[in-house]
């Protein structure tokens, strides 16, 4: 076997081993997402059944890439022509990859009530959510408006030329 074809192998090796690890941080991201995570234990008292529900967020990523060529130039190392330097035999290959994630949870948003009367979901309301969506709203607002007011001054007021 050629001395390429063993270089190639390796990055195809490497790249393989990289894309199984990314795989495994996906599933250890992702398990968290599971029905446990996202549905509390039943409390069960006075013949009702209360299950929390809450909110999960999950997301990921991953890439990996591989090049080949020669080896960097060294120092004072003049680039060769478009050509030279840079037979099949002696190619290096360079790769990388990486993978990323984050979860988010926990916060309940339901609560489920089962009776012998039948079901009932109840919304957790999160005060600071609205409050927070107020302010933004006021604030955009406020900003809209004081560029409306210096664009009519602008208009009904022209610069003198």
């Amino acid at each position: 076997m050629s001395e390429t074809s063993d270089t190639f192998d390796d990055i195809v090796a490497t790249a393989v081993k990289g894309q199984d690890q990314a795989a495994e941080v996906m599933d250890k991201l992702f398990s968290v997402a599971r029905s446990g995570g996202v549905f509390g234990e039943p409390v069960v008292t006075e013949g009702r059944t209360v299950i929390t529900a809450s909110e999960v967020k999950v997301g990921a990523g991953f890439g990996y890439g591989v090049g080949g060529g020669s080896g960097p130039w060294t120092e004072g190392e003049e680039p060769a022509g478009e050509d030279e330097g840079r037979g099949e035999a002696d190619g290096v290959g360079f790769g990388g990859g990486g993978a990323g994630g984050g979860v988010s949870g926990g916060r309940p948003v339901a609560v489920i009530s089962i009776e012998s009367g039948g079901v009932e979901v109840q919304p957790v309301v999160d005060v600071t959510k609205i409050a927070l969506a107020l302010f933004t709203t006021l604030g955009s607002m406020l900003i809209v408006l004081g560029k409306m007011r210096r664009e009519s001054g602008r208009l009904l007021h022209p610069a003198s030329e």
